[in-house]
């Protein structure tokens, strides 16, 4: 009896179609849907957020949601220490060795597991982040912003068993949803998300992630308006003696950025050799004492910078105000809290640039009311010197402050700040720095990016048959006469070997008198046999290919407990010639 196994014979789930054709990287169509998704799913989540946060702040503190300067001391002291009592019970309970979250986390989610998030990252960040925000840590909300979108278009992906390569795309759509929703600022959410994750731009992943920014932006206008976070008035450069003092704010906002990153790094290797709980405990008491002397460095400091932004300071208090904001930062981040570094690091940027423009007005008689344009210049310094991502700081302020006039001031202090902090400090990116004081690292290669951009299903061979080793003479002339590319051998009921189609024929012709074909013994190419799931990229099957030592993989999905179907078969060369062409 023959006893061959036919490919796509079987009734397929209804999304099957739909995974096959995103395996391919030009399913534009289907990846703008997605994106689209992502994006109104990830503005769903930070709109929740910000109300669960800003609700909690408004409830409980006096006045404005920010107010921590009119809260009590001995509340000012304790109130860090409570939050990260909680955050570390939590995460003692629930981590299961989850303790790097934020953008550094999507980014290595992205590098080596696919842009696979899971529901407990999600949950640890949305609470974590939540507490350490409204206990008044100094840390931002546009890292949490960044994962919990990342993780919304991640977790939205694996419950539709979608390609990998369609993951990415979606953890990167959401990424751009985190920034857009968090500022107002939907292309530099989109930029930064290109910047940071290192993807490369084409139309098929530029369009589902502008759509996405986009969505989660309407959503974020709706229900907070449309004004931005930090509103700033416009300014101009108004004269070529104006660019000395921006030329020396991107020194200084080079040289703070490169010791804000040294400072994260050295109290990040320091904490590891502490207990988790312990060292999240030990960031409370840090962030009580510096919230008990300069209470305008708790929590998020919106109010504060809005002060920079409209009005010089005096500059004996700003130099402690960065100080302080410094160190607490670092504290908090370096220590394990689970808040953000780019809310901080605009923060500063605003005192170094409040802090420029009084200089500049004492030593160069520049008018008092352009501390806000060197405010606002500061930001977009410390911003893209700390991030290694200068277009997305630019594009930032120029959303923020609507105004054209600050692209060319901006454009030169973002590139001195940039160069200092990389090349005279010799500095990588904050993530960069938080990832590997951590014990994690993260590269980005070109011919790697373009392999996960397809999934296994856009390269397989679909003309196969599986049959087992042993055959009649008339089953092996059916076979031949349909002409299959490729024969999937099977062992012990399971595929074990490939060989060409081609070869059954040629036996034939040769050996008319046989009677019974041994598919294991006639001449022919035998490549062993691997599995991938339909979900992998190209990437990780040629990963597969390394790690196991064959030559060939056979494509399958399980579609019931103990039953999966095959679905096609790739072989090294044909994983090459994708990135070769």
């Amino acid at each position: 009896m023959p006893r061959r196994r036919p490919l796509i014979r079987r009734p397929r789930p209804s999304l099957e179609p739909l995974r096959l054709r995103l395996s391919h990287p030009d399913a534009l169509y289907w990846h703008a849907l997605l994106g689209l998704l992502t994006g109104v799913a990830a503005g769903l989540v930070i709109v929740g957020f910000r109300l669960a946060v800003e609700g909690s702040q408004t409830s409980m503190l006096p006045l404005h949601g920010e107010n921590y300067e009119a809260l009590p001391l001995p509340l000012r002291l304790l109130l860090p220490l409570l939050g990260a009592l909680l955050i570390g019970l939590l995460f003692m309970r629930f981590a299961q060795g989850i303790y790097v979250l934020g953008v550094a986390r999507v980014m290595e989610r992205m590098e080596y597991h696919q842009g696979h998030l899971s529901v407990r990252g999600f949950l640890l960040q949305f609470l974590g982040a939540a507490i350490a925000i409204v206990s008044g840590h100094s840390v931002g909300r546009e890292g949490p912003h960044v994962y919990l979108g990342a993780a919304s278009g991640s977790l939205l992906g694996q419950w539709f068993t979608l390609p990998n390569n369609s993951i990415r795309t979606m953890a990167a759509c959401g990424t751009a949803a985190g920034i857009a929703a968090s500022f107002n600022t939907p292309l530099a959410g989109v930029i930064f998300a290109l910047e940071v994750l290192a993807l490369e731009y084409s139309i098929t992943g530029f369009i589902p992630i502008i759509l996405a920014a986009v969505s989660a932006n309407a959503l974020s206008v709706a229900v907070f308006g449309s004004a931005p976070s930090l509103p700033v008035p416009p300014s101009l450069l108004y004269s070529f003696s104006d660019m000395l003092p921006i030329f020396f704010l991107g020194l200084f906002a080079g040289t703070l950025s490169a010791a804000y990153i040294q400072s994260l790094q050295s109290i990040a290797r320091m904490g590891k050799h502490l207990d988790f709980f312990w060292r999240v405990c030990l960031a409370g008491v840090a962030a009580g004492g510096f919230g008990a002397l300069v209470p305008e460095v708790m929590g998020l400091g919106y109010d504060s910078m809005r002060d920079l932004l409209t009005h010089p300071l005096p500059w004996t208090f700003l130099v402690v105000l960065l100080v302080f904001k410094l160190a607490a930062t670092s504290t908090s981040v370096g220590l394990g809290i689970p808040g953000g570094t780019i809310g901080p690091a605009l923060f500063m940027g605003a005192v170094i640039g409040n802090l420029t423009g009084a200089l500049a007005t004492a030593f160069l008689g520049i008018e008092e009311g352009q501390a806000s344009f060197y405010a606002l210049l500061g930001m977009g310094a410390m911003m893209g010197a700390s991030l290694q991502a200068p277009l997305a700081a630019l594009t930032a302020i120029v959303e923020l402050t609507h105004s054209p006039g600050v692209i060319m001031p901006g454009m030169l202090t973002i590139v001195v700040a940039g160069l200092t902090s990389s090349q005279l400090f010799g500095k990588d990116s904050l993530f960069l720095s938080v990832l590997r004081a951590n014990g994690l690292d993260y590269r980005a290669n070109p011919v790697v990016e373009l392999l996960r951009r397809s999934a296994v299903g856009s390269a397989m061979n679909t003309r196969f048959v599986r049959i087992e080793g042993t055959l009649s003479r008339e089953e092996a002339e059916a076979l031949a006469g349909e002409g299959p590319d490729w024969i999937i051998v099977d062992k012990d009921g399971a595929p074990a070997y490939l060989m060409p189609g081609i070869a059954v024929a040629s036996h034939l012709s040769q050996s008319p008198d046989d009677q019974e074909i041994d598919l294991l013994e006639i001449p022919a190419d035998r490549l062993e046999l691997t599995p991938v799931h339909l979900q992998a990229t190209l990437q990780e099957a040629l990963d597969i290919l390394r790690a196991s030592g064959t030559d060939a993989l056979y494509v399958q999905r399980p579609i019931a407990p103990g039953i999966h179907h095959v679905y096609g078969v790739l072989t090294r060369g044909r994983i090459e010639s994708a990135y070769r062409y």
